[in-house]
């Protein structure tokens, strides 16, 4: 059952009791995320979620990594450009010390001089472990070619240059300006009472924070399409080619979601029969939607041989162009609505899932969104849509193209990305 509490001073606590189940996720969602950064201090939301776990008033690093391991549960964060999540499974028995351990950290971290900066060389590993690897270094790429000039095209870890730029005041100042309780979201799925929890989230203080203004929202950046290489001697080329779609709470979503599905979003896809499977052009090859509040793309990776990468553009083009110009068959499309909803309902036989689900809800729409009104705009997915909305999105001068490999930008032949 969903329920949602809204405290005096603007925090949402929104829960939903999973029945069957032993364990309780919990996290502290805030609406805030690389996209909020300036650029002098890229990366430091990430950065401030990385010093979350390094020692607080009453707990150690070390602390808080024994705690929770000495009940086999999970503690993690992650930071996306829209929102920071600091999150704990446990068994329903632990939960009131999962409370107890998340709500110091996120309160009550000390930033301790000595510990950040050897996280700083952490975070600087991580930047570097992400541009050694190219095939998640061009989707990075990918954002600043298509995003220039625009917080969210910047890199989420930021970059080694913003992040030895970084000092404790900066980051205490980052969470007085956004770490504010009216964009303070904490979630809870599983074994749990609502009333039970929200009281308890009352007392280790959360209810005493203080409301404050918000910041002003962002800006809606341009699609930029163009053609950029970041040019390294590889064995393989990576390629990143997209255009601009739909925002998150488009009316149109749905048909998104079938539409990623035909082209790239799983084995029986087009592209990876059409590349992989017949030709044996690319081991790895798939279409995503990366989208968020008021925009978004579409996008396809491809990595592929020096030698064959002009004929998987063109592979890729063509797909691009039968979406806009012709229908999906019925089968088809019956097959991609039923994939879509397999997944969705097997990832909700987790209570981590529940738990994700309860607070990009809330994000995106301000609502719960039931799993059966998601259901019914899937099967209402018509191919006229789709075909309508591949029209919309694929068309002339559309398409964008980031490559990391040994190839120059003027080896790519711009016919590749007519449609």
């Amino acid at each position: 059952m969903y329920q949602k509490t809204v405290l005096d001073n603007g925090i949402r606590i929104l829960t939903e009791d999973v029945p069957h189940v032993r364990s309780v996720a919990i996290g502290i969602w805030v609406n805030t995320g690389a996209r909020h950064e300036d650029k002098k201090v890229n990366g430091i939301a990430h950065f401030i979620e990385h010093m979350l776990f390094k020692g607080t008033e009453r707990r150690t690093a070390m602390d808080i990594a024994r705690e929770m391991d000495s009940v086999g549960g999970i503690l993690n964060a992650f930071t996306d450009r829209e929102y920071t999540c600091f999150y704990a499974k446990v068994l329903e028995k632990h939960l009131p010390m999962a409370v107890d351990l998340l709500s110091d950290i996120f309160l009550n971290s000390v930033f301790d001089p000595e510990e950040l900066e050897k996280e700083r060389k952490v975070v600087l590993q991580e930047i570097s472990m992400v541009e050694d690897t190219p095939d998640d270094y061009v989707h990075d790429f990918f954002n600043e070619v298509v995003w220039p000039e625009d917080p969210i095209g910047r890199p989420i870890l930021g970059t080694i240059e913003s992040i030895n730029s970084l000092f404790r005041e900066d980051m205490k100042g980052y969470m007085r300006e956004r770490y504010i309780p009216g964009d303070i979201i904490i979630t809870a799925a599983g074994s749990l009472n609502h009333q039970e929890l929200a009281n308890l989230l009352m007392k280790k203080g959360f209810g005493p924070l203080k409301p404050s203004q918000k910041i002003k929202g962002v800006h809606t950046p341009d699609f930029s399409s163009q053609v950029a290489v970041h040019k390294k001697k590889l064995e393989q080329v990576h390629l990143c080619l997209g255009a601009r779609s739909i925002e998150q709470t488009h009316p149109l979503r749905y048909h998104n979601y079938i539409l990623n599905t035909v082209l790239g979003g799983g084995m029986s896809s087009r592209l990876f029969q059409e590349i992989r499977e017949k030709r044996g052009l690319a081991y790895s090859v798939y279409s995503y939607l990366n989208t968020y509040s008021d925009t978004g793309y579409l996008g396809v990776y491809v990595g592929t041989g020096e030698g064959q990468y002009k004929e998987v553009l063109g592979l890729v083009r063509d797909e691009l162009t039968k979406l806009k110009d012709e229908l999906i068959e019925t089968e088809e499309l019956q097959s991609a609505k039923e994939q879509i909803k397999g997944n969705l309902i097997l990832g909700m036989e987790s209570t981590d899932s529940w738990m994700t689900k309860l607070a990009k809800n809330e994000i995106y729409f301000g609502r719960d969104v039931p799993i059966d009104e998601v259901m019914a705009g899937i099967d209402a997915v018509t191919a006229e849509g789709v075909r309508d909305l591949a029209g919309r999105m694929f068309k002339e001068k559309a398409l964008s193209l980031a490559v990391v490999g040994g190839i120059d930008k003027e080896d790519i032949p711009a016919e590749l990305l007519q449609i």
